[in-house]
């Protein structure tokens, strides 16, 4: 496999419709009434779901590319406080940084000087960019499957 093959299935991962519904599927016509709402026999909102992952994805764009990195503290740092609301453009906003990091990943990996197997200096483990995207890839996949079902199990499936 060739290295410019891995970049592009990278970059197939983290954007495209495949083994798993896209981002933008999952947020397409959101009823801003549900933002706030709290699916049955869970802890957090869909806008807690959403922030969730822009913050994790954000966290793992800054962890490729900030020598400074700083370590968030687990839980409490990766999801919004539990009785915190948005409204509408709170919840575009989110959308729209989550699109924007995602793009940013997306020119990492496609970026052909971006040597995608070594460890990345400040890193931990010998991480790799490689597996930070992948991280992230997983991460996002698992997250927008929940989002899709609990939009279904609220009645507020798309489709």
């Amino acid at each position: 496999m060739s290295d410019q093959h891995t970049r592009e299935q990278v970059v197939n991962l983290l954007t495209l419709r495949q083994a798993h519904m896209s981002f933008e599927d999952a947020v397409e016509q959101f009823p801003p009434s549900h933002i706030n709402t709290r699916p049955p026999k869970v802890d957090y909102t869909f806008w807690h779901l959403l922030e969730h992952l822009r913050i994790c994805q954000w966290d793992i764009l800054d962890y490729i590319r900030n020598p400074g990195y700083q370590h968030r503290e687990w839980p409490r740092e990766y999801w919004p406080a539990a009785d915190a609301m948005t409204d509408e453009t709170g919840w575009n906003q989110s959308v729209h940084q989550f699109l924007e990091d995602r793009a940013a990943l997306v020119a990492i990996a496609q970026d052909s000087h971006t040597d995608l197997y070594r460890p990345i200096p400040h890193g931990y483990d010998g991480h790799t960019i490689l597996r930070e995207l992948l991280v992230v890839a997983d991460h996002n996949a698992y997250h927008i499957g929940e989002l899709a079902i609990l939009r279904q199990v609220v009645g507020i499936s798309q489709r």
